[in-house]
């Protein structure tokens, strides 16, 4: 037993100073008043108090559910469509599977830098294109969608694979028999396709909700929050809290009631 004790002790070592020490510490951090430079004070639920009885905690709470939640529904409703449509083996499937999928590779940074182009007022593509003049990420209205819109662009590709693995591993006698019944296209999808996908449909929901709740660099990239707090999501506002109040106490406060979401959603899967 030494020598796998030997071979797993970097990874051991890794999660212990990593991940289950700062576990441990930020849980009591939530707790306590620190500003990263003056002595840590123990000031019991003083944190989670300030948090529930702050306006601007539930508008945070609010942004990051409605952006969980439009990401978890469009996240999943088309990439369903599109794979029902590739699943039927159309000419050029595997490029589209490909181009489609290419964009969960792609960074979540870069992603962000490209988009901030697109959606640009003044030499963005999106405007120019639809010959409008909208301040997407700089206004309070429109922020927020742009974001939704790529997030789930990005999440496209991912789903659309759960989704053909799974009308893979179904049947094809049922579709078969559902064409001699004189179902059209729309009504095997509907009556067939849905209900035979739904453990998978759940599936997709929940995880793009749990990884939709801890959006952050999407945040940071576009648009910082703003504009007037239209996009400040709880993660981000763990960092901010941290790092630019140096409250690191409301900060690990924050962070353990999203602990919290996100156990509840874990599960429900």
């Amino acid at each position: 037993y030494a020598a796998a004790w030997i071979c797993i002790l970097p990874a051991f070592l890794g999660v212990l100073i990593f991940i289950l020490i700062p576990v441990f510490c930020s849980f009591g951090l939530s707790f306590a008043k620190w500003d990263l430079l003056n002595p840590i004070q123990f000031v019991g639920l003083k944190n989670y108090f300030e948090l529930f009885h702050d306006e601007i905690f539930y508008k945070i709470l609010a942004n990051t559910v409605v952006f969980a939640l439009s990401t978890s529904v469009l996240g999943g409703i088309i990439p369903l469509i599109l794979a029902s449509i590739l699943n039927n083996k159309i000419r050029g499937s595997e490029f589209y599977k490909a181009a489609y999928f290419l964009p969960f590779i792609t960074p979540m940074v870069v992603v962000g830098i490209i988009w901030s182009w697109l959606f640009d007022p003044n030499i963005g593509f999106i405007n120019n294109f639809l010959h409008i003049h909208i301040n997407w990420l700089y206004d309070s209205k429109f922020a927020m969608p742009a974001l939704i819109v790529v997030s789930v662009w990005k999440l496209i590709g991912y789903n659309m694979i759960i989704f053909l693995s799974s009308l893979a591993a179904l049947s094809q006698s049922l579709f078969e028999a559902a064409k001699i019944d004189g179902a059209n296209s729309y009504q095997i999808f509907k009556n067939v396709t849905i209900p035979l996908l739904s453990p998978s449909i759940f599936f997709v929901v929940i995880i793009t909700a749990i990884s939709s709740f801890q959006v952050f660099d999407l945040i940071y990239v576009m648009t910082s929050g703003g504009p007037k707090g239209a996009t400040d999501v709880i993660v981000y506002s763990i960092y901010k809290y941290a790092f630019e109040y140096f409250d690191v106490g409301k900060s690990c406060a924050l962070a353990y009631i999203l602990f919290l979401i996100i156990f509840i959603l874990a599960l429900i899967q």
